[in-house]
């Protein structure tokens, strides 16, 4: 049971390690583009592809989804990123349950977005975690996890990748396991956890009155989407890369450096320079290049919000 991209490597490995895939549940095919192309899932491709029933029932509590379910009737749901959640009858009618392959240490980053959430939160570490899954919202007694590293200049995009490889590894070791009767299941603590919720673009207004770290984890932790946006004169600019840099400036907003290089001055007195970014109804580009063709003649980033 998965949707997106990130579930990919997690059906892949199953068709590698021999398992009997009795059928695929994703979410039902969406418009996407200026079009509406109706897309399917990245999920419904390869199972497509690999001649698995695919089911993409809209509701899961009307008992449609128990009837699709009975159909495929598996010995266990493997549940990465799927975007529903499942009922009690759904939990319980494999013979092995469901287990989720979630992209945070648990019980840290519970919910929607850990991915982006580990670095919004300026984490130097996440990992992926297994487990056994309940009516709780990621709850579930714990079973196999792994750690990776965050680098510093590592965007949402890149850990995605990372943590979407290590799901698979997680996922196996875990299967394994339960073939052989080791999984040692352990209950999560309370009080513990982050909740990390859906991503929304009221997030994405930089305030250059946080630190310099902080506004670099938003444009690393909102990379992709929603992306971090700043105001400048009024226009509103995506920025989509940044780094931190050794400057000072006097007040936050301030830009300490236009001369090839756009440098803002952060709420700590630090300046973080913006590398690459996107003018409205514009491409993506370095910003180098930007002021090439549009010298920045004011002295400050617009603190109001965007």
């Amino acid at each position: 049971m998965g949707t997106p991209d990130f579930s990919v490597p997690c059906l892949q490995r199953l068709f590698d390690m021999g398992c009997e895939v009795t059928g695929v549940f994703t979410q039902p095919d969406k418009p996407k583009g200026r079009h509406g192309v109706l897309t399917p899932p990245p999920v419904k491709v390869l199972a497509a592809e690999r001649g698995v029933p695919v089911y993409q029932p809209v509701k899961m509590r009307d008992g449609t989804a128990l009837e699709m379910l009975k159909e495929a009737n598996p010995d266990l749901a493997i549940v990465v990123a799927y975007g529903k959640i499942l009922p009690k009858e759904i939990l319980e009618y494999p013979k092995y349950g469901c287990i989720n392959i979630h992209a945070s240490l648990l019980p840290d980053l519970r919910g929607a977005a850990p991915i982006q959430w580990a670095i919004l939160r300026g984490l130097t570490e996440t990992g992926v975690t297994s487990m056994q899954m309940d009516e709780g919202l990621d709850t579930g007694d714990m079973l196999i996890s792994k750690k990776v590293e965050i680098t510093p200049d590592m965007n949402a995009q890149e850990l995605h990748d990372k943590l979407s490889s290590l799901g698979a590894d997680v996922m196996q070791e875990t299967i394994e396991a339960l073939v052989k009767g080791e999984l040692k299941p352990v209950k999560q603590g309370e009080g513990e956890s982050f909740y990390a919720q859906m991503l929304t673009k009221e997030l994405s207004p930089i305030d250059w009155r946080d630190s310099a770290q902080e506004v670099h984890n938003k444009v690393r932790g909102l990379y992709g989407w929603p992306c971090a946006t700043a105001k400048l004169g009024g226009k509103v600019f995506k920025i989509h890369e940044t780094s931190l840099t050794h400057e000072k400036g006097s007040f936050p907003g301030e830009i300490t450096d236009k001369n090839g290089r756009l440098s803002v001055c952060c709420g700590d007195g630090r300046c973080v320079e913006i590398k690459v970014l996107q003018a409205e109804n514009k491409k993506a580009m370095p910003a180098g290049d930007y002021l090439r063709g549009n010298p920045v003649t004011l002295d400050r980033f617009d603190i109001t919000e965007v």
